[in-house]
């Protein structure tokens, strides 16, 4: 006959509300998975999820709210750094044209003559091509 294993029951933790609350508004400001949060409060995650589950028809609008504001200031700081970025790339863009122009006036090939704009803009070479031009 095998000897009966006594099982000692666990200590179940209790939470209480304000640090349910505060745990779940650690989780939901920060960028860290309910794993990590739930590793550093010694929670499970699924324990997190039941309480945000349990909380937010209650507190909706406490608990998107804080959510939204950071989501609100995220996406401000994303476009005020794409601004920044737009302008940087518009003054290198400035930069190569100038560039690009000042080649262009070096180069032999792309100068034109002034006797080849005098013809252009006379009166008998226009004649001399039917007036199209």
């Amino acid at each position: 006959m095998k000897p009966n294993k006594v099982i000692a029951p666990k200590n179940r933790r209790k939470f209480d509300e304000t640090f349910k609350r505060e745990a779940l508004n650690n989780w939901l400001d920060s960028e860290k998975s309910a794993v990590v949060i739930g590793q550093e409060l010694g929670a499970s995650p699924a324990r997190l999820y039941a309480w945000k589950k349990r909380v937010a028809p209650a507190g909706a609008s406490e608990a998107t709210g804080g959510a939204k504001r950071s989501s609100m200031a995220e996406r401000q700081a994303q476009l005020a750094e794409v601004h920044r970025e737009n302008h940087h790339l518009r003054e290198q863009r400035d930069i190569l044209k100038k560039r690009w122009v000042s080649s262009r006036n070096l180069c032999g090939a792309f100068r034109t003559r002034p006797r080849d704009e005098k013809r252009l803009h006379d009166s008998s070479a226009l004649s001399a091509f039917g007036g199209l031009l």
